[in-house]
This record gives C-alpha cells, sequence and structure tokens, in this order.
C-alpha cells in the first residue's frame, strides 16, 4: 500500500508577532519563566521532579495562604481545575447553589449539572455582586451542600467578597467552592482565613505563566466528603483520590505530568515569593489606580463600581457610537496590543482589559492609554 502525501506540507520556522497581552488572559509569561520551560527534561518519577514536585506544592501554599495538605497543579488548564473541583465534591442529587453574575457561574452550572446535581442560581446583572444576606436567602432556600462563587469573575471584571461567607457555610453544613483564575497572585486571597473548602485557579493569568497547568486546592472538610462519597469520582482522570497519590508522598503513578510545564509554574510562583504577596498585590492595586484615573481622563467610564473592581481585569465601557471590535482591531494590527470584547451580557457593551502579573507594570499602563486615545480618535 503507498503512503499518501496530501497532508505533507512544508511549514515555515514559527515566527510569532510580539504581542502585548492586555486582554484577559493569558497575559505575557515573564521571561525568567520562559526559560524555565526550556529546561532539559527529566522523568516524571526522577527525583528531581519528585524535589521540584514538593516546592511547587509549599509556594502554591504560600500563595493561596493555606496550609492545605493538598494544593496540586492539575495536569490541564484552569477549566481542568474548575472540572476537578466539582468532580471532587459533587455526588448524583446534590444540591448545589451558584452564584450567576458572569459568564463563569454559568459554566460552573452546567458543569454540576452534568454531574448529577440539583443546580440552584442565585442571579444578579453582570458586574455586581453578592453580599451576605442576599447569599443567607438563596441557601435558606436551597439548602445545599455545596455553594459555588466566582472570586474574580473573568467575564465582568467584578471581585465577589468573600468575608463571612464560610460562617454562613458552616450554618448550613455546605462546602464552599471559589473560582480563583483571575485573583491568584494579584488579588488579596485568604484561601484558610476565609475558611474556603476548594479553590482552582489557573497559570495564564496573574501568575504570567503559559496556560496549561490548573491549580486546585482541598481543604480537610472537601477531603472528608471525597473519602465518604457513595459513589467513586466519575471523572477518572481528574480523581484526586488517585492524583492526589502522585503529588502525596506515596508518589504512585497515575499519568505522565507535563514536566517542562511545571518547570515554568514553578518559577512563576519563585517569583510570587521573591516580590512578596502584599507587594505584590499593591502593584497590581496601583497599576490598575493608573489605567482608572487615566480613563476618566479621557472621558472614559468602567462598568464595575470601584468597591468591588479587580485591579487585574477592567471592564471599560464601549463610547455611543464607537465599534469594539474595530478598536480591538486596530489595536493588534497597529500597536501589537491585545484587548479582548465583552461576553454574554456585555458583547459589544465593553472591551476587557488585564493588567496582570508581569504586564501590571507603569509602562504598559500609558502606552495603552495613548494608543487606546489615539484609536478611539480616528
Amino acid at each position: 500500500m503507498a503512503v499518501s502525501e496530501t497532508h505533507r506540507i512544508q511549514t515555515k520556522d514559527l515566527d510569532t508577532p510580539p504581542r502585548l497581552l492586555l486582554g484577559p488572559g493569558p497575559s505575557n509569561a515573564h521571561p525568567r519563566v520562559l526559560r524555565a520551560l526550556s529546561n532539559r527534561q527529566v522523568g516524571h518519577l526522577d527525583p528531581t521532579f519528585i524535589d521540584l514536585m514538593n516546592e511547587v506544592q509549599e509556594l502554591l501554599r504560600y500563595a493561596w495562604q493555606t496550609d492545605n495538605k493538598v494544593a496540586i497543579p492539575v495536569s490541564g488548564t484552569g477549566s481542568a481545575a474548575m472540572e476537578a473541583a466539582i468532580a471532587n465534591t459533587v455526588e448524583p442529587g446534590d444540591h448545589v447553589l451558584v452564584g450567576c453574575n458572569g459568564y463563569f457561574g454559568e459554566r460552573m452550572v452546567d458543569m454540576a449539572s452534568r454531574y448529577g446535581a440539583q443546580v440552584h442560581r442565585m442571579d444578579k446583572p453582570w458586574g455586581e455582586s453578592f453580599d451576605l444576606a442576599e447569599i443567607r436567602t438563596a441557601m435558606e432556600a436551597a439548602r445545599p451542600a455545596v455553594l459555588g462563587l466566582i472570586h474574580a469573575e473573568t467575564s465582568t471584571g467584578a471581585r465577589q467578597p468573600l468575608e463571612g461567607v464560610a460562617e454562613l457555610c458552616a450554618e448550613f453544613d455546605c462546602l464552599l467552592i471559589v473560582d480563583t483564575v483571575t485573583s491568584l497572585g494579584g488579588v488579596p486571597l485568604f484561601i484558610d482565613e476565609w475558611g474556603i473548602d476548594v479553590a482552582y485557579s489557573g497559570t495564564q493569568k496573574c501568575l504570567s505563566c503559559p496556560p496549561g497547568i490548573g491549580p486546585l486546592t482541598l481543604g480537610p472538610r472537601a477531603l472528608d466528603k471525597l473519602e465518604r462519597r457513595s459513589t467513586p469520582v466519575p471523572n477518572w482522570y481528574l480523581d484526586m483520590s488517585l492524583v492526589g497519590k502522585y503529588w502525596g508522598s506515596q508518589r504512585t503513578y497515575h499519568h505522565t505530568a507535563p514536566i517542562n510545564m511545571n518547570y515554568g509554574f514553578r518559577e512563576a510562583l519563585r517569583l510570587v515569593a521573591e516580590e512578596g504577596l502584599e507587594q505584590r498585590w499593591d502593584r497590581h492595586a496601583a497599576n490598575a489606580q493608573l489605567f482608572w484615573d487615566g480613563l476618566e481622563n479621557m472621558g472614559l467610564s468602567c462598568h464595575v463600581d470601584a468597591s468591588i473592581r479587580l485591579p487585574s481585569l477592567t471592564t471599560v465601557r464601549v463610547p455611543e457610537g464607537v465599534d469594539a471590535g474595530a478598536v480591538a482591531r486596530h489595536l493588534l494590527n497597529t500597536y501589537n496590543i491585545e484587548i479582548a470584547g465583552g461576553l454574554g451580557q456585555l458583547a459589544g457593551k465593553v472591551w476587557r482589559i488585564g493588567l496582570m502579573g508581569f504586564n501590571s507594570r507603569p509602562e504598559n499602563v500609558r502606552l495603552l492609554l495613548s494608543a487606546l486615545q489615539e484609536t478611539i480618535q480616528k
């Protein structure tokens, strides 16, 4: 039988444009992270890699401010960590209450439904957050086993206050799952102090690492529920009772971890520890304020109230008569700057602009403001 030559093509060396990624993610990876990614591979059970696994977990505990035994970089993107959070804590028939004030709350509803939960919704306009009274009312009606909230809603730029929510969850004997994809490493976040049972994140936002790792942490109450399940976790690849044995002291083979991605993730977490969390949070806040002040001077407004506005992700209202997509295309084609449009209810109404991790620097803010003003005035 002859070999078909149909799909045999000759391609050029990869030459990517020098984009400044100021959208909702990914952000530009730190040069040290890119350098770490290029290190020689070792085996995923090599003693050198096992030492690295220990360091990654300890640094991740620092970034999340937790003593949780399980703080694992899931081999997959942030969406894989999100699914792992749901798959390991939700059993068929469980009542799950989800705060829906943006795109990723809707995704949590979808995932919980697929795992057989009876899902209840709390709904708010996109760009707002829930207060404790609203959460209490919804919990009294739903009596949930799990409450899911988005700490940093990437579709809206809104931050969900979490102080006091754990006390409500304790009162209703309910686990608290929190999405920290756009807050970890850039926005104040205290897993243990705030009583969060399960949190997940991604590497490509405030941590300035390429996408491909999904940080996940499970607290004692979540682990207890996992151990007491009456049914197996229906997702073999994301079953933390299995994956945890690979990342735990047993080092039992489960899958081949993405070795070089973990090199990069370790370097990203090293950068967090070197800078210090408080200093890193302050840097993100200062650069966001510089951006917000510049927008105000241009006559532009933010979609989210300042009291709950994320420093890592800003939704800017598109002025009347301006084509949001045309502005984004001009910034990309003329300045190599990427920003994004709105999702769902905010499509065509806002731009989503990220100042995350390595990209959260005053020179980037000034460049973007200048380019945005020139583009809108064209």
